[in-house]
């Protein structure tokens, strides 16, 4: 389990969790008690979690807990201690970091065609937010994640610039950080922290290179600093 706090104006921070495989499985269907007690080792309180589609949807949190169980990629509060999180295991999970706000992004190849960083940013300026920052934790890298070219080009076009790699194999690849880093750029946001962590690697979930089931968790809050 990974902490960072991050400045979010005067007076407050956003901590931000990255979990493992070693942390357990936090997927929305596991056990109910055991989800529970795993998520309060993460972060006390009520939970912002959602039903994730691939989509642009985005949840703006007035209340603890709020939208919980709702179809959504994206949550976004400017409230202190609400605690918001995504679920991933290749997909990119990523928090942004505004003035007093705070908001988490599951970003999937057809997440980023559809919009949901430019709807995740549109939100937070909406409550308020401004010099964001963004933080891209654990996701597959181009080594393991052999892309279509149709597809890569629906990709391109959506964040605005080249994003393609290879595989480890040497066929045509799909750089998910590089493009979400493209979209969160042509959003608006300047600063882009990509801790790095790749899920090929097995200290993480991974359902493309090893077909798991289960998921880790990205999660942020708010908190008076």
């Amino acid at each position: 389990m990974r902490f960072r706090r991050l400045p979010a104006g005067a007076g407050t921070a956003v901590e931000l969790c990255v979990t493992d495989r070693y942390d357990g499985d936090f997927r929305i269907d596991a056990p109910a008690d055991e989800l529970a007690e795993r998520r309060r080792s993460v972060f006390d309180g009520e939970w912002t979690w959602l039903r994730q589609v691939h989509g642009s949807d985005v949840a703006l949190v007035d209340s603890h807990g709020e939208h919980a169980g709702t179809d959504g990629d994206a949550a976004v509060t400017g409230l202190l201690g609400a605690v918001l999180c995504v679920q991933t295991a290749d997909c990119v999970p990523v928090v942004v970091v505004g003035e007093h706000a705070v908001g988490v992004i599951h970003a999937g190849w057809r997440g980023l065609v559809a919009g949901v960083i430019d709807h995740s940013v549109e939100a937070l300026r909406t409550i308020g937010s401004s010099r964001l920052q963004a933080v891209i934790g654990p996701c597959i890298r181009p080594g393991h994640y052999e892309f279509g070219a149709d597809e890569l080009a629906q990709v391109e076009t959506a964040v605005g610039g080249a994003c393609r790699g290879e595989t480890v194999a040497g066929t045509l690849a799909l750089d998910m950080a590089a493009a979400t880093t493209l979209a969160l750029h042509r959003a608006g946001v300047d600063i882009v922290d990509d801790l790095g962590f790749d899920t090929a690697d097995e200290r993480f979930f991974s359902h493309r290179v090893r077909g798991d089931v289960g998921r880790q968790i990205t999660a942020a809050r708010l908190v008076t600093a």
